[in-house]
């Protein structure tokens, strides 16, 4: 099932901000530090535009933010870019809805110049679904990093190498 009625922007508004630190928040999957970064970013790109090296994409509904991606390139690589953050209002999960943000996204890094994304998450047992829907997504495993989050919680690297 999809979500209907989507529109899809690129532009980044002050409202985002804690339209972003609501859908973090209500995941369930982030520390209050991490929703206060996701939210700075977006602040960032409001104060910086393009220079901050932050792009969003937001997928709306009915006039409210129902998920977005946050992506950049990755200092001093050529062509090499950060999926930072990608998350969908848990009322709309399982719709479709980020799996259509992450191929927008693609395109959008692909038209910037971009051939390689690199998506970074938590090896804990709560993101196995998130490990999948990246597989699915066509992204693989590049790296595994033991402890790095904090005892239990290490880090998986996905890649993916755009045509």
């Amino acid at each position: 099932m999809r979500a209907a009625g989507l529109l899809y922007r690129e532009d980044v508004r002050a409202a985002d901000e804690e339209a972003v630190r609501a859908i973090v928040q209500a995941s369930g999957f982030f520390s209050d530090e991490e929703v206060a970064i996701a939210a700075e970013l977006v602040e960032e790109r409001l104060l910086q535009g393009e220079e901050s090296g932050y792009f969003f994409l937001f997928a709306e509904q009915a006039g409210e933010v129902a998920g977005y991606t946050c992506f950049g390139p990755i200092a001093g690589s050529v062509h090499s870019y950060d999926l930072y953050w990608i998350a969908v209002d848990n009322r709309l999960r399982h719709h479709g809805i980020g799996k259509e943000l992450l191929f927008r996204s693609e395109v959008i890094i692909e038209n910037q110049g971009g051939k390689r994304i690199y998506i970074e998450t938590s090896a804990r047992p709560q993101y196995e679904q998130t490990v999948a829907f990246y597989l699915a997504c066509g992204y693989r495993q590049e790296a595994f990093l033991a402890e790095f989050y904090g005892p239990g919680d290490g880090k998986l690297i996905f890649v993916k190498a755009l045509s």
